[in-house]
């Protein structure tokens, strides 16, 4: 089998992708969770005029010129508001947030009048119409604000629940299996021998998860036979996992068993090898209504093929429209590189900012997708296509960054 663009295996990811059922929740819990419908405005906001200020209700004409007197009739707070209109050389208190009375369409600041007894006098004159928040300001009833797909964060949750919704529509979260898999691995706190390694690329996996808005389930590490590998198979398929991703075992060698468990299971394959550098052992494929994807055991490969792929697979399942969306933008490299070859690269590079604001990315000369330290450091992927020529340090280039 010839190596597969990552273009190609992108989409073919992408296309593997089912949207899942929709639930409804309180919006109390709907943070960070996919709309399934679009949310149109239940209600004008505000659904008064309202004032901006602390001050007096008045009319513009009334406050025009200064040393004007005006008889206080009552007093307007935020959730009491004046039930009567106001008339000619009269003012109501107000506070910021209360609606203001009819007749009233201007606020006379508190710091600019002097109050005595029962009267307000003008110190200093105010412009017709200030301080009013008008009717519909924000939004109006019935105007949709927030499209299908969309994911909550703090600040359209707080519009959606501003707009009169206490419960909405989402896609349920997927389910993402995580079986890590390899004889040489060890739990985080286990004890390690001189020929174990801790794993790690389970965590990495599940954080990536969660921030594409999956649940991550964690199944544990499978040895390297096909007894485990199948009980780790049939453990996610019990769990009712939408995705499962497997970690390590990818490639051809002698103890690389997953792609062999997995078609023994029934899995239909699509691909299992990418012209990219880290990542190119990457299985995909189905299994009944479970998508495969296989990440190499390398922890930067792992790393890297989680970005490009599982996270795009998640946030498609939820309806996101821009899942498939480029997630790369402009840069300037900080250092020269060598031409590359028929594989695409993906280089870890720390990243700053030059006076202009530009990222500037500079790749780190080791590249060993075991480094889990340089990863760490990395603000970014520098993105060579392949073939691509050398390049001098000034020259744009295109990347990935990672926070």
């Amino acid at each position: 089998m010839n190596l597969l663009s990552v273009e190609e295996a992108h989409a073919r990811v992408l296309a593997s992708a089912t949207r899942l059922s929709v639930e409804t929740i309180d919006i109390n819990a709907a943070f960070d969770r996919t709309l399934a419908t679009e949310l149109h405005a239940k209600r004008t906001q505000p659904p008064f005029n309202a004032s901006a200020m602390d001050g007096y209700a008045v009319r513009g004409q009334d406050v025009a010129l200064k040393g004007n007197i005006l008889d206080i009739i009552g007093e307007s707070a935020a959730g009491h508001g004046f039930d009567r209109p106001i008339g000619a050389m009269q003012a109501v208190r107000i506070f910021t947030g209360a609606p203001v009375p009819e007749g009233a369409d201007t606020i006379l600041l508190q710091e600019n009048a002097t109050k005595n007894d029962d009267k307000v006098i003008v110190d200093v004159p105010e412009t017709a119409g200030r301080h009013v928040r008008q009717i519909g300001l924000d939004f109006t009833e019935g105007r949709v604000l927030l499209p299908e797909g969309h994911r909550l964060n703090e600040r359209s949750l707080a519009l959606a629940a501003a707009m009169g919704h206490g419960k909405v529509s989402v896609y349920r979260k997927p389910k993402v299996a995580i079986l890590a898999t390899g004889d040489e691995l060890v739990l985080p706190g286990e004890s390690a021998g001189h020929d174990h390694i801790v794993a790690s690329n389970h965590l990495t996996v599940a954080a990536l998860v969660g921030m594409a808005g999956g649940e991550a389930i964690q199944l544990g590490i499978a040895g390297d036979s096909f007894l485990a590998l199948e009980r780790g198979i049939l453990a996610a398929e019990a769990e009712g996992a939408d995705i499962l991703v497997t970690l390590g075992g990818a490639s051809v060698g002698d103890h690389d068993l997953v792609q062999n468990a997995l078609t023994r299971r029934g899995m239909d394959l699509s691909f299992w090898r990418i012209a990219m550098r880290p990542g190119k052992p990457l299985i995909h494929g189905s299994l009944g209504p479970m998508v495969i994807l296989g990440l190499p055991g390398n922890p930067v490969s792992s790393y890297v093929c989680a970005r490009l792929f599982l996270m795009p697979l998640i946030r498609a399942m939820q309806g996101d429209p821009n899942a498939g969306c480029d997630p790369s933008e402009p840069a300037i490299l900080g250092c020269a590189v060598r031409q590359n070859d028929k594989r695409q690269d993906y280089l870890r590079a720390s990243l700053i900012l030059d006076p202009e604001g530009l990222p500037i990315a500079t790749p780190y000369d080791l590249q060993d997708s075991s480094m889990i330290r340089v990863c760490a450091e990395a603000g970014a992927l520098v993105i060579r296509k392949p073939n691509s020529p050398p390049q001098a340090a000034g020259e744009k280039c295109r990347i990935i960054r990672l926070s």
